[in-house]
Formats: structure tokens, C-alpha cells, sequence
């Protein structure tokens, strides 16, 4: 889906679950080459000039989450839950740790062991990030998520310091198991590990 496209949805979903608190909605999507910068994201954080991004096919855009720089491109499943923080007894940071728990309970899955970090938000495999997570809160609906690299193109990364971090590196699941993985299966169980984590269901 079109970066602007999928954030203009998202908003109109914002709308809705500020109407019936009730209601949640997860989009699961990917999304061509974007490099998004958080509120208090850096442009300082690119390493390479604007020119070379539009070579490579990738657009640039200031979002309303936290975090700093990150990339989404293909290969990634890109998750964007709508829902109400407080009908659901969350606060921001237990919210993290059940998105973060969400994708730990998906790497499991491929034998893959995924890990918090008490410093850095998004989940771990060793020192590599292989999920970022950047949420956006207007009065305690939240928007945006979570990208997780499957087959990342990760030379991506390479062209800027992903969230800010420069003493780590980003990894994907297809790097790790050292084979390409089948994203419509990934999508499947980021899906069912989502539900379950937040205690869902499904609607038809």
C-alpha cells in the first residue's frame, strides 16, 4: 500500500475507534521504499544525500510517532493496530511490551529467538534489531506499530542510522535462518499472535 494512503486510513480508523472505543483494527501491509522520521527524529541521521535516496526509489516523510529514523520497503510486514489504550487497561509502555511479545511469539515460531531490550524499544535477535516498533497516541488511541523484517532488502539501512541507535545493527528473519521466508505466512501469524496476545477476536 502507498505510505500516504496507508496513513491517511489509518486516521480515518483513528476516528472510528474514537467514536466506539470498542473497536480495534490491525492492518498488516508492506509498503514500496519510505524512510520515516519520528517527531523527534534527526535528518542528521541519514548518511546519505537526498539525491541517492531517490535513486534507490525511496521517499522521505515526517510522521506523527516516536522514534527517529527508520525504513519500510518490501520484504517487510508492516502493522498498523488502531485501539483504544484505556478501554484496554493499557499504558504506553505495557503497550510496547505486548506488541514486542506479539512478534517474540512470531520468530518462535521459525526457531528464531527473539529478546526485549531494556534500553531500546522494537525486538532482538542477538545484538540485531529484526523489528522496529514506533506508535503514535492522539488521547489514548493509538496508530502506527510495528515492521518486521522477513526479506528486507537491508542495504536500505545502510543509508541512514536506524532509530538513532549507531552502536547496533538491523537484521531480517530470511538473514537469520538463511533462507527467504513466505510473507503471506508471516502475515498469517503475526495475525493470530496478535489476537492472542491482546485476549481478541477475529470479526467476519
Amino acid at each position: 500500500m502507498d505510505y500516504d494512503e496507508a496513513v491517511e486510513k489509518q486516521m480515518g480508523l483513528v476516528e472510528r475507534v474514537r467514536a466506539d472505543k470498542g473497536l480495534a483494527f490491525l492492518l498488516l501491509l508492506s509498503h514500496d521504499h519510505v524512510f520515516t522520521i519520528g517527531r523527534f527524529g534527526s535528518r542528521d541521521n541519514f548518511l546519505v544525500p537526498q539525491d541517492v535516496l531517490k535513486e534507490r526509489g525511496a521517499i522521505v516523510r515526517r510522521i506523527r510517532r516516536g522514534g527517529d529514523v527508520t525504513y519500510h520497503g518490501p520484504g517487510q510486514v508492516v502493522g498498523y493496530p488502531i485501539l483504544s489504550l484505556s478501554h484496554r487497561g493499557l499504558n504506553i509502555r505495557r503497550y510496547f511490551t505486548k506488541l514486542e511479545d506479539t512478534l517474540i511469539n512470531v520468530l518462535s515460531r521459525y526457531g528464531i529467538a527473539g529478546r526485549h531490550d531494556a534500553e531500546y524499544p522494537g525486538v532482538w535477535a542477538g545484538e540485531e534489531k529484526v523489528a522496529a516498533i514506533g506508535v503514535g497516541v492522539t488521547k489514548w488511541i493509538a496508530f502506527h506499530g510495528f515492521a518486521l523484517n522477513v526479506n528486507t532488502d537491508l542495504s536500505y539501512f545502510d543509508m541512514i542510522v536506524p532509530c538513532g541507535i549507531t552502536r547496533k545493527r538491523v537484521t531480517s528473519m530470511a538473514k537469520i535462518l538463511g533462507h527467504p521466508l513466505d510473507e503471506e505466512e508471516v502475515v498469517q501469524a503475526v495475525e493470530e499472535e496478535f489476537l492472542r496476545e491482546f485476549q481478541m477476536q477475529k470479526s467476519e
